[in-house]
């Protein structure tokens, strides 16, 4: 079992991955089991793996069941595996023991987080928190080093991930350090259009979390990041509607961060 990192204090519900109990009336899909074998195999990590492997897997996969707000993780924490997020959303944090906080990644649906430390057998270097009722994945380092060795796919996929990660990491970087907070909140909005052809023109996109938790996520404090909204919005380059964010012309906001 993961640690919690909480001193006891949270509440994670643990189902074993073939556990069948119906759940009880009123729980709701939070505590809702599901066939571990099936979500992984939709996976790109394991997409290729046979049903034997996917079994061994799953024998070694737990899933946490975690409420929003609650700590997943702290830093310091022994990494004894990593995490894949089914539903919900959880973000991964730096915090300085006055209490300020950088949000280094927010974690949604098929997402997963942990490998790089569970590889190094390291502790957690970031907290790790629901910011809404979320459900995962645990999959234990014992089981993907035992995969890791019989299979060279899984080897190259699992360097692929990483790899990935590592170049948007860098991106992040370079962003936070050349880039203005104008140009840093274009970019973050129309970070997914070129992959969208329905794009082209208009978009509306909708804030995976509270503009206090993608301010941190763009290194902007909250007040900076409304008033970047605020100019932006006044002329007519963006509606603000709550969360969704409407860009009537896409062309038009890109130009704005050159």
């Amino acid at each position: 079992m993961p640690p919690a990192g909480n001193g006891g204090k949270i509440r994670i519900h643990w189902t074993e991955p073939n556990d069948d109990t119906t759940p009880q009336k009123g729980t709701g899909l939070l505590n809702a089991p599901i066939r571990v074998q099936t979500f992984l195999a939709n996976l790109p990590l394991f997409r290729e793996l046979g049903s034997d492997e996917l079994d061994r897997i799953a024998l070694s996969t737990q899933q946490v069941h975690v409420g929003k707000g609650e700590i997943l993780f702290r830093r310091g924490d022994p990494a004894l595996g990593f995490h894949v997020v089914v539903f919900g959303q959880v973000k991964l944090a730096f915090s300085s023991p006055r209490g300020d906080e950088k949000v280094v990644d927010l974690n949604g649906p098929g997402q997963s987080f942990g490998e790089a430390v569970m590889f190094m057998e390291r502790p957690h270097v970031v907290t790790a928190q629901a910011l809404s009722d979320s459900m995962l994945l645990y999959v234990g380092k014992e089981v993907v080093f035992e995969e890791l060795a019989r299979d060279p796919q899984f080897v190259r996929r699992m360097i692929a991930g990483l790899s990935s990660r590592l170049h948007r990491l860098m991106s992040d970087l370079e962003n936070d350090s050349l880039h203005s907070g104008t140009q840093r909140i274009i970019g973050y909005l129309l970070r997914d259009s070129e992959d969208n052809p329905e794009s082209k023109s208009a978009l509306e996109v909708t804030l995976p979390a509270n503009k206090g938790v993608i301010a941190s996520r763009l290194s902007l404090t909250q007040a900076h990041f409304s008033r970047i909204l605020h100019d932006l919005s006044s002329r007519g380059l963006i509606e603000v509607r709550g969360r969704s964010i409407y860009i009537p012309d896409v062309p038009k906001l890109r130009a704005c961060s050159d």
